[in-house]
């Protein structure tokens, strides 16, 4: 094991420490006037607040500090490496926040499961392809910061007027970044990916198993992230609705 290997499996663990403490900050200071439950939840969307901005700042960096690893299935870099391992002690601590508190959550379990296997076979068995799963990764975080400062208000919105207003302040930028990232730019983005790698250019260098497989948790995960805004899109325009009818009456 050289030494820019084991410098980055030592970010891997503390990363993980790192969002272990921002938990429990969150729910022993942050957070510990509230409900019990509400603080679970509210304490993993502080921590993937507190994820995703840092996130997408280490993924651009490794990829501009990378000029030649700009393309598909390009081999992994030492800063590549470093943001792969960054977020996976952030998927690792939130998983078992789903296993401890949330068992029946299926589909955040699944989730987590998948996203970690495609970082960890990129990361530790493939060694290429990270450029296009940090480019993902930007487009899956981006929206992050709205998204949970969103969530977190309206884990109190039926309560608290403050949080209200700014959930329903936030609710219909957030829904539209949402939709544009992950409804448009990530679907042309996985495109692009499944014709460059059903093309056969990756043949020697990406594994066809490693490939098939990613393709099959990325594209599902966007599907996922389609079905859930169009979702809460449905909900919006039916709270819209019956504002409507309550002013008019």
């Amino acid at each position: 094991m050289d030494a820019s290997t084991v410098i980055c499996t030592s970010t891997l663990a503390s990363s993980f420490v790192l969002f272990l403490f921002l938990y429990l900050l969150a729910y022993f200071v942050v957070f510990r006037n509230w409900d019990k439950e509400l603080r679970k939840e509210a304490s993993s969307s502080f921590m993937s607040l507190t994820h995703g901005t840092p996130a997408v700042i280490l993924a651009i960096h490794a990829l501009l500090q990378t000029h030649s690893s700009h393309t598909f299935a390009s081999p992994n870099s030492y800063f590549h490496n470093r943001v792969l391992e960054f977020s996976m002690g952030y998927f690792l601590m939130d998983l078992l926040h789903y296993l401890v508190f949330f068992p029946n959550g299926i589909l955040f379990i699944l989730h987590h499961l998948a996203t970690l296997f495609v970082f960890a076979t990129c990361r530790f068995l493939v060694c290429y392809g990270a450029y296009e799963i940090l480019v993902l990764l930007i487009l899956a975080e981006v929206t992050s910061p709205c998204q949970n400062i969103w969530s977190i208000a309206g884990l109190r919105r039926a309560d608290d007027p403050t949080a209200a207003t700014l959930y329903q302040v936030l609710s219909t930028p957030f829904l539209v970044f949402y939709s544009v990232v992950r409804g448009i730019l990530g679907p042309l983005f996985v495109f692009k990916m499944g014709l460059f790698y059903s093309s056969g250019e990756a043949n020697g260098l990406i594994p066809g198993w490693a490939w098939i497989s990613w393709m099959v948790v990325i594209s599902t995960a966007i599907l996922v992230s389609v079905l859930w805004v169009l979702n809460h899109w449905i909900y919006w325009l039916r709270e819209r609705s019956r504002l409507a009818r309550k002013k008019v009456t």
